[in-house]
């Protein structure tokens, strides 16, 4: 559980950060992202968890 909130705050720090350094461009990329049909973004979306718990899987191990 502690694991968990970690890479909780760690999103939220770098997300932060964007925001923070580069507050035009991530109003920008969040207005492209309604062009995106639901199937890709979902599809994007699993790919990434993925690869994510794909990473936490080696580093665990």
């Amino acid at each position: 559980m502690r694991e968990l909130i970690i890479a909780f705050g760690l999103f939220l720090f770098i997300e932060g950060l964007l925001y923070a350094i580069f507050p035009a461009k991530m109003k920008s990329m969040l207005k492209k992202l309604e062009l995106i049909n639901d199937s890709q973004l979902r599809s994007a979306g699993l790919i990434f968890a993925l690869i994510g718990f794909i990473i936490i899987y080696f580093i665990k191990s």
